[in-house]
């Protein structure tokens, strides 16, 4: 026993010396389990900080338009809930439908009875991928690989669909590459034609390959882009093209609207897609999205309920507009 505390056996111990021997005796009895205490509160801080943190894992892919199979985590593309089947038996071509946004509207539309013709680049194993899920879902697949800047093979994609299914329903245009770069100057033509090229001219060749076979009732959903209306420093033209879109859904509504084909749009914001971490720096993939009023990037299965109400007579009202699945942020049009 300490010796202060032999000394003062007789008197009344002060106050602030006893709660500082209690302390040190605490301390000195049981570490192992302050210290693991310690642990603990530190394990649930960092959980904690986890959850709430909207962010993703730093990581880049190098080649455009990226490949879901290697992203971590991948995107959430199954759909969210299939009520009743809206689609049974119509025919849908999804440009860009192997990974992503086009890959979450296949398969929400396959569990609605489509049959689904998914075009894209070479991302087979995303395509692979995706053909499966297709046919767990018990719907038909035609998958065509191709560039779509190529007009001819956009009317041969069209031929096949055609050929496959007999008739063709529904047309998304939907897939788009976006280059960033912090100076405008630094775009240079080959990359303004490579982007014009793949987010615009492939929707006019394939809307001008697929009229022809369009009918009463058929519909084309364009995919433009939130940047289109508040734009973007770092992708001028990306918004650019997104912004061109947006032009092409209402003047090719008003054109088709005696035909009574519509025509309409959907303008995601910040979604968790291939394209992301092929265009970004690992840095801002680890922050992408968390500057929406949400705080957080949106899924694909998140969005692709906007192309299924834009595809079936829930809007039959509805043609030449936009809907924005964007996390919040409030834009005009």
């Amino acid at each position: 026993m300490p010796k202060d505390l032999k000394k003062n056996t007789s008197k009344v111990i002060p106050k602030p010396k006893k709660d500082r021997f209690q302390t040190e005796q605490q301390q000195t009895k049981s570490p192992k389990v302050s210290h693991k205490v310690e642990q603990e509160a530190e394990k649930k801080a960092d959980q904690k900080k986890k959850e709430k943190s909207p962010g993703f894992p730093a990581q880049h892919q190098k080649k455009q338009p990226g490949s879901e199979d290697e992203m971590e985590p991948e995107p959430l593309s199954t759909p969210i809930a299939a009520p009743a089947r809206l689609l049974e038996g119509k025919t849908v071509i999804i440009t860009g439908g192997d990974s992503g946004i086009g890959k979450a509207v296949a398969l929400l539309f396959a569990s609605h009875g489509a049959n689904i013709c998914v075009v894209y680049l070479n991302e087979n194993t995303d395509a692979a991928k995706t053909q499966q899920q297709i046919e767990d879902l018990g719907a038909k697949s035609l998958f065509l690989s191709g560039d779509i800047t190529d007009q001819s093979f956009c009317k041969s994609a069209v031929e096949q669909a055609l050929s496959h299914f007999s008739g063709i329903d529904i047309l998304i245009n939907n897939a788009g590459v976006q280059y960033p770069k912090d100076n405008p100057e630094d775009i240079t033509s080959e990359q303004l034609i490579k982007t014009f090229s793949t987010n615009v001219f492939a929707a006019f060749y394939f809307v001008t390959a697929a009229l022809p076979y369009l009918k009463k009732g058929s519909c084309i959903i364009n995919t433009t882009s939130v940047t289109a209306y508040r734009g973007s420093k770092s992708l001028v033209d990306y918004a650019a093209t997104k912004g061109a879109l947006v032009a092409f859904t209402r003047s090719l509504s008003s054109a088709l609207i005696k035909r009574q084909i519509r025509v309409n749009a959907v303008a995601p914001g910040p979604i968790w897609t291939p394209l992301i971490v092929a265009s970004f720096s690992k840095e801002k993939v680890s922050k992408f999205g968390t500057d929406v009023p949400m705080g957080r990037a949106g899924q694909p299965q998140e969005v692709a309920p906007c192309y299924l109400f834009l595809a079936t007579d829930q809007s039959s009202y509805m043609t030449g507009q936009v809907l924005h699945p964007n996390g919040g942020e409030i834009v005009g049009g």
